[in-house]
């Protein structure tokens, strides 16, 4: 009687895990490289500030600042003393109002740091400024 030639083979069972590794690093580094380059600086040029479409929540209140110098509130035009009186109204119903800033790119620095300054003093401590997103 003849003998099976498989008889004497055991059997290992084995998982090789390298080639496994090796995918899960290239898939880790191609990862970090294109989280990497995605990031963005900020440019704050905004020529269509007061025209553009806004994705704001109905409690926050937007203070848009156009290139004539003109300061809206929401969508109303209001002085710098108005713009105040407005905010401490809402801030008497609601204390934790957020804000966001939008100022067209040909204002002055100063126009900004005018509505920073009010905003300081009546202790508004949630405040944005929207920018454009970098085009590259």
């Amino acid at each position: 009687m003849s003998k099976n030639p498989y008889d004497d083979l055991e059997v290992h069972a084995e998982l090789n895990v390298v080639p496994l590794l090796d995918l899960a690093w290239n898939l880790l580094i191609v990862f970090i490289m294109v989280v990497t380059a995605t990031v963005q600086g900020i440019n704050v040029n905004l020529p269509k500030a007061s025209a553009a479409a806004s994705n704001i929540k109905p409690a926050t209140k937007a203070i848009t600042i156009t290139a004539e110098g003109t300061i809206y509130l929401d969508s109303f035009p209001v002085t710098l003393p108005e713009l105040e009186t407005r905010l401490k109204q809402i801030k008497a119903v609601n204390p934790n109002f957020p804000v966001v800033i939008k100022g067209d790119e040909k204002i002055s620095y100063k126009s900004v740091i005018d509505v920073l300054d009010l905003l300081t003093r009546l202790e508004i401590t949630q405040l944005g400024l929207v920018t454009q997103k970098l085009v590259k």
